[in-house]
């Protein structure tokens, strides 16, 4: 079964990478001119990425997270029901994607970190990608709306919704 994104949004996914602590992962975004990402006070967020033709979503969570962190010592934990979406600020949808998208529609992956922090590296990630992020930590989940772009907040309240059970205090 092929699973497609509601029409008009960008197919994505995204990745609450859990520490054993409960903690999930948050990067900085190195590139602050991208107004699709990032907003003065608001560039923190989860590993995110688009889904390639041919590629499930749950390949293109191993692949993105690999891509943004080095990451690859995961055990799967969930994965959030349906497409969570946001739409896009008009002016930043012309600018980002000349206006092909609306937004994005993202299939939510939890996964437990179970490698050493040695294993993150966030500014120069394997495969000679260009580093997504220039800072990360660990922060509680439930904080991680207040921490995201303000049109990203909803779908990041979904996602505490969805995975707390993962989530320490």
């Amino acid at each position: 079964m092929t699973e497609t994104a509601p029409e008009g949004y960008r197919p994505c996914v995204g990745l609450a990478l859990f520490n054993a602590e409960g903690r999930v992962f948050l990067g900085r975004r190195a590139d602050e001119t991208k107004r699709e990402h990032v907003a003065p006070g608001y560039a923190w967020q989860m590993p995110q990425g688009g889904i390639d033709k041919g590629e499930t979503p749950l390949e293109a969570a191993r692949r993105e997270l690999m891509e943004e962190t080095n990451v690859t010592s995961v055990e799967l934990l969930a994965e959030a029901p349906g497409w969570l979406a946001y739409d896009l600020p008009v002016d930043i949808g012309k600018e980002a994607w000349k206006g092909r998208w609306r937004g994005q529609a993202q299939k939510w992956f939890a996964f437990r970190f179970v490698g050493s922090e040695a294993e993150i590296n966030i500014l120069t990630p394997a495969g000679g990608h260009k580093a997504e992020f220039d800072a990360w930590r660990w922060a509680r989940l439930d904080e991680t709306p207040d921490l995201i772009i303000p049109f990203k907040q909803g779908v990041y309240r979904q996602v505490v919704k969805h995975f707390a059970p993962f989530a320490g205090g």
